[in-house]
């Protein structure tokens, strides 16, 4: 692009496509936005916006679900607890890679996290009476916050930006001691701002989370991506940082869709602590007939979901978990691809003015991985990214994360290749001379 497209070309896609305010769209409309954009401008865009893989997918996993389709098995109901196979190797995997004993019974398939994190915010938000509500730390994945307004839940949310460290027990404690808290989600490492948890902050949170029973819902989906270490080496430490370390009051969920680059086939697995999975609720008792929390979850939350997940592709998560235990496949090695571009991206913005907004993680500066996040100047969410758009450049604003700062997300997956960095350097140029004319 020589020069951006103007205000009137934007503002006309905007009203034919019904939107207000584009820093208040979803991932995909923003997508949506873009593309179309790019067709107007008929050249090719830097896309930021969208999370998916950009790395080729685990072989062991196509290998496996391949051979399970060749013996029949998209003809079988799956077992909605989830084959054995994949519920041994994933209790092992975890094992490996967290260092936390999960007995497989509690480990069950999903459709992707997404419906992970939708089927637990249901169940528990109706374990007790008068807890009803689910906090989100945030800045997060904005799907996640609207699955509660989809099913009617309460929700409320904070932004951690203030409040690291010991300001989070204080926090976290105004919420707790209302008594409306059924549960806590979060990503670790973070979805958009890739800051990670510490071990004071996690224990912080267990040891709330016991106070006031509450259930911790921790989202793995970048697991061991915190690249400042290694945390490639099966059963050898160091290993990823986890709240149940400091709590029994606890659901993971890890999904294949990153990890493994097997975001097409949504799989995913919840890991309930042992404790959960066996405790008793009367409340379920009495809507269900069944009194425990994993017998829920599997019997009635999630078979009247979805029923189970893709047989075929329980085969390939189990095969790709067996494989990353046994060291025939070391994912984490694959996944530093993500670190090297957001580093080489991030020098870019550096170059052009920008800043990051989640800069730190306590004294670390944040990790180079899947996501960051970028501010420039004071700009606020919409005009940045009215005028990124206009440039070339499709991200996610910052306010649609939960976030208080302003801002984009920046995803480096699609940043593929040399070309990639030049263009996104030629779109952040054309950006400077367009917001300082």
């Amino acid at each position: 692009m020589k020069e951006p497209l103007s205000q009137q070309q934007l503002s006309g896609l905007l009203s034919e496509m019904g939107i207000d305010d584009i820093s208040r769209t979803t991932i995909r409309q923003c997508s949506m936005v873009g593309s179309a954009l790019e067709e107007m401008a008929g050249e090719k865009f830097s896309h930021l916006e969208f999370g998916v893989p950009g790395i080729p997918v685990c072989p062991i996993g196509v290998e496996a679900q391949k051979k399970a389709i060749d013996e029949g098995m998209p003809s079988v109901y799956p077992n909605v607890q989830g084959i054995p196979e994949l519920k041994k190797n994933a209790s092992r995997f975890v094992k490996a890679f967290i260092d936390i004993d999960i007995d497989p019974k509690g480990i069950v398939p999903t459709v992707g996290s997404m419906q992970a994190s939708m089927t637990s915010i249901l169940e528990c938000s109706q374990l007790q009476p008068g807890k009803d509500t689910i906090l989100y730390i945030c800045p997060g994945f904005s799907a996640h916050g609207r699955q509660p307004d989809l099913l009617g839940i309460k929700n409320i949310f904070f932004d951690i930006y203030e409040f690291r460290a010991e300001k989070l027990r204080a926090k976290l404690e105004s919420y707790f001691k209302q008594g409306n808290i059924a549960a806590i989600l979060y990503s670790n490492p973070n979805n958009p701002a890739w800051i990670c948890l510490t071990e004071e902050e996690l224990q912080i949170i267990g040891e709330l989370a016991t106070q006031y029973d509450v259930i911790v819902l921790e989202d793995m989906a970048y697991l061991c991506m915190d690249f400042r270490k290694d945390l490639s080496v099966p059963f050898e430490p160091p290993f990823q940082s986890t709240v149940a370390r400091y709590t029994d009051n606890y659901i993971i969920m890890l999904s294949g869709s990153k990890i493994f680059s097997y975001a097409g086939e949504r799989i995913a697995v919840v890991c309930i602590s042992d404790k959960l999975f066996r405790r008793e609720y009367p409340a379920l008792k009495e809507r269900w007939g069944l009194a425990r929390f994993g017998d829920n979850y599997i019997l009635n939350y999630l078979y009247v979901n979805t029923a189970g997940a893709s047989h075929s592709a329980q085969y390939a998560l189990s095969a790709m978990f067996e494989a990353s235990v046994d060291g025939r496949y070391n994912f984490v090695r694959e996944l530093r691809n993500y670190g090297l571009r957001a580093h080489r991206s991030r020098e870019i913005f550096d170059a052009n003015g920008f800043h990051l907004v989640y800069e730190k993680d306590m004294e670390q500066t944040i990790s180079d991985g899947f996501f960051y996040t970028v501010g420039y100047k004071s700009m606020g969410n919409r005009e940045l990214l009215e005028c990124l758009l206009r440039c070339g450049v499709v991200a996610v604003p910052l306010n649609t994360t939960g976030s208080g700062q302003s801002g984009i997300r920046v995803c480096v997956s699609r940043l593929l290749g040399d070309e990639d960095f030049e263009l996104l350097d030629r779109h952040l140029k054309l950006f400077v001379k367009l917001v300082n004319a």
